[in-house]
């Protein structure tokens, strides 16, 4: 069964920064790709970061790029997002989720996810 635990949410000041925990058990981390997604209040889940199994490499959203870094930590089955310069429009549920796909940004292909933590920027 997979399990996903997200952690770090909590409420910041704009341009401030939180790093978030996705701690999985019940697979193999190692064979998926993982990805990060983002829903705010009244819309869609949408994918945020997301790093392939096959090939290490890392995809964010437009509005992520260059403030936003996706990692993973084998040995503890852990993915992390270092989120930097957040703005108000970064508010929303962060969730976690995996993907058998290795082009990670195939977003339509993550069919769970966990319950989230929450993040609120705003002053």
């Amino acid at each position: 069964q997979f399990q996903f635990v997200e952690s770090g949410g909590g409420l910041v000041q704009p341009g401030g920064s939180l790093r978030l925990s996705c701690t999985t058990s019940g697979f193999n981390l190692g064979v998926y790709s993982i990805g990060w997604f983002r829903q705010a209040p009244g819309q869609e889940r949408v994918g945020v970061a997301c790093f392939s199994y096959r090939d290490r490499t890392t995809r964010y959203a437009t509005s992520a790029k260059g403030r936003f870094t996706i990692s993973r930590d084998l040995a503890k089955s852990t993915a992390y997002l270092e989120m930097n310069n957040l703005k108000p429009e970064d508010t929303g549920v962060y969730s976690c989720g995996v993907t058998g796909h290795y082009q990670c940004e195939r977003w339509e292909s993550y069919t769970d996810w966990g319950q989230g933590t929450q993040v609120t920027v705003s002053s």
